[in-house]
């Protein structure tokens, strides 16, 4: 067991748990994030599996789905809210951290464009902790102009945004690249309702795709360019994406 640090300050002023804090402070964990509305979440069980998976994975130990609910719930109740943004993150020793902060605003997305890097997360399929790479990319793409990181290989396989997954309309299907990525939890739930299927998708390949779109906890957006391929915003297309997400049933915490 790693010793704690004897004493912490935090702007001067000593934390009050420096064990804790000291886990906090680590960078080793993974989390989910969440739209609360009136108490409910689409798509619970999805992260409270997510959970699970990568507490297994990390720490060889799995994750109460039940304690979790109710860490959720009691976290709302404490707040005094109906509608946030929620944050479960989990930390080595299965310390369970809760946040409660503003909703996202409802409704579509902005148009986004974005940006290529070649750049893909480690352990990709884990939403883990110590994010540095796809931070510092998409803060340099917005201070570029544009809204988000698209992260790519070195051979121009394209993986995933730098917080939102991306995908492809060919006219016929929804296509989301095969490349690892993390697998998230708004487009678990369109792939399940939409045509959809997986291959690679390249920068070469972009051309002859006729839309695109990212998702992820707060939104869903029409993507209006990567890099110089600009691409029209496919209204119908949208729209079947945004009922099919509105068509998701909402759990209770």
């Amino acid at each position: 067991m790693t010793t704690p640090p004897a004493h912490i300050e935090i702007d001067g002023t000593p934390a009050a748990d420096p064990e804790l804090l000291a886990t906090l402070m680590s960078g080793f964990g993974h989390f989910t994030a969440m739209q609360v509305r009136d108490g409910r979440v689409k798509g619970l069980a999805l992260h409270l599996d997510r959970l699970d998976r990568s507490t297994r994975e990390l720490f060889d130990r799995e994750l109460d789905g039940k304690r979790v609910h109710d860490l959720i719930a009691g976290a709302l109740a404490t707040a005094g809210r109906r509608d946030a943004s929620v944050r479960v993150y989990v930390y080595p020793g299965v310390r369970t951290v809760v946040t409660v902060a503003d909703p996202a605003p409802e409704g579509p997305g902005a148009p986004q464009r974005l940006t290529t890097v070649d750049y893909w997360r480690p352990a990709p399929h884990i939403k883990h902790l110590g994010g540095f790479g796809q931070h510092y990319h998409g803060a340099a793409a917005r201070r570029a102009g544009y809204d988000e990181a698209l992260l790519t290989s070195p051979y121009g396989e394209i993986a995933e945004g730098a917080v939102t997954n991306i995908a492809f309309w060919d006219g016929t299907s929804v296509v989301w690249p095969s490349a690892p990525c993390l697998a998230g939890i708004t487009m678990a739930l369109l792939e399940q309702r939409l045509p959809s299927v997986r291959r690679p998708v390249t920068l070469a390949d972009l051309p002859g795709y006729r839309a695109a779109f990212v998702t992820n906890s707060r939104t869903i957006a029409a993507v209006t360019a990567i890099d110089e391929v600009e691409f029209a915003v496919d209204e119908e297309l949208m729209g079947r994406v945004y009922s099919a997400y509105d068509s998701v049933e909402w759990d209770s915490l």
